[in-house]
């Protein structure tokens, strides 16, 4: 029979089986694309936080003197972002970033107020732990209260103690901490290098299930010492470690590779503050300085070096520009990680999740800063702070120049900024006992006794 014979009833019924199937194979394909989303695997997460680093110590950043090329290859594996900003101390800062919360509402306005947090604000652990992370510190914790092990941290080594490097002599060993076991640092022990073989040994041990390491390293905070083994060429104490640390973050990132984990590890690159002032006049760009250091309300204080790179979904070589604080970490891992923020007091973070996959964002309109009884709040190019003073920002972080008379954009800004300000109400928050620099009452490193 040819076709043209077959009865019309027929025909019919061969059209509708064959759109039924094709329904089917369209609804299956939808289900297993669904699925696969679904069961994507979760990121691992290494949270590298450099102390004492600002952006004019970062060559994919501009820095005049100092080389980074393990970091500058991260940079042009993912995001760079120019317009990161936390506390300008090390404390608050790290208590921001394990928070999720500003100053006036987690209470570490100051270095010594940071070891009285309440332990239910370190929140960043627990985010990870109730998530069915493995969870490892390794390195500085010393500004935060309790030990890592009392807030989910399965894994830890720690140091009390800023810039612990080696043992000097005649002075009392360094001492750090292994699960509460307190050991001392053997003369000749260098404990950049112990952080880091512990940081190894914890991905290889926990390569089979996700993992997230916070890895707050020693490098570069003073007192700089010189790097073992190093083959001399520079007497800048800084560039030596600076080029020491760039090979460790290197050194991860294959041990990663060589373990078949890099593709969906998210790795983040983050200075705690600006640059120290010793080392700030150094730290130039292009010849130019930096508009304030460490511990100052200045751009250079609280702006840091943020550089981001997960190979499975983060785009590549690309220069953000978008206004980030470190109270954004917590909703960015919780969106990312399937972790749940148990919370009864507002977070102050928006999450960073589209943005790092790529994705349509809403950017943040603006970042708040404080350090004791001073803040700040700034958008792309003005900032407010609590005397009311506004800033002209369009050449930062070089210059920000105070405005004496406002132009008709100078009074919008100001008075939107004013509206931010009064939204965020910070001076009736927790109110800063310490003298107002956010600092100790000693500013100057303990003279360790002899033994």
């Amino acid at each position: 029979m040819h076709f043209a014979e077959v009865p019309r009833p027929r025909l019919r019924c061969q059209a509708v089986r064959l759109l039924a199937r094709l329904f089917l194979i369209l609804l299956l394909a939808s289900t297993c694309l669904h699925s696969a989303a679904a069961d994507a695997p979760r990121p691992n997460v290494v949270f590298i936080l450099a102390d004492d680093l600002g952006i004019g110590n970062v060559g994919c950043y501009g820095a005049d003197r100092d080389r980074t090329p393990r970091l500058d290859q991260l940079a042009s594996g993912g995001i760079r972002f120019t317009r990161s900003f936390t506390a300008s101390l090390c404390g608050p800062s790290r208590a921001l970033i394990m928070s999720g919360r500003y100053a006036f509402r987690n209470g570490a306005t100051n270095q010594d107020a940071c070891t009285q947090l309440d332990p239910s604000e370190i929140r960043l652990p627990r985010l990870f732990k109730n998530a069915g992370y493995a969870t490892a510190c390794v390195g500085k914790w010393g500004q935060l209260p309790g030990d890592p092990g009392d807030h989910g941290f399965d894994d830890w080594l720690c140091f009390k103690g800023s810039g612990v490097y080696l043992n000097q002599p005649g002075e009392r060993p360094e001492r750090y901490e292994v699960h509460g076991e307190e050991r001392e640092l053997k003369n000749g022990e260098y404990m950049p290098e112990i952080c880091q073989q512990r940081v190894l040994q914890f991905i290889a041990r926990h390569r089979q299930q996700p993992f997230f390491v916070y890895y707050p390293m020693s490098a570069v905070h003073g007192d700089l010492m010189p790097v073992p083994g190093a083959d001399g060429g520079s007497g800048d104490l800084m560039q030596q470690n600076i080029a020491f640390m760039d090979r460790q973050v290197g050194q991860l990132v294959d041990e990663l590779e060589r373990l078949n984990l890099r593709n969906n590890t998210l790795l983040i690159f983050m200075g705690d503050n600006g640059t120290g002032k010793g080392q700030a006049d150094r730290s130039t760009i292009g010849g130019r300085p930096i508009s304030g250091a460490k511990g100052s309300m200045l751009e250079g204080g609280g702006l840091v070096p943020l550089i981001v790179s997960w190979p499975a979904r983060c785009p590549q070589g690309k220069v953000c520009s978008d206004l980030v604080d470190s109270t954004d970490f917590i909703p960015t891992f919780a969106a990312l990680c399937g972790g749940e923020v148990s919370s009864p007091t507002p977070l102050d973070g928006q999450s960073l999740a589209p943005l790092l996959q790529g994705q349509a964002h809403q950017p943040r309109r603006w970042v708040f800063n404080q350090l004791a009884r001073s803040w700040y709040v700034r958008n792309a190019n003005w900032k407010l702070n609590e005397k009311n003073e506004l800033y002209d920002m369009s050449m930062a972080p070089f210059e920000e120049p105070l405005i004496t008379t406002d132009s008709e954009a100078a009074a919008s800004a100001r008075s939107a900024l004013k509206q931010v300000l009064a939204q965020l109400n910070p001076g009736a928050g927790v109110v800063d006992q310490g003298d107002g620099s956010g600092r100790h009452a000693s500013k100057t490193k303990k003279k360790k006794a002899k033994p």
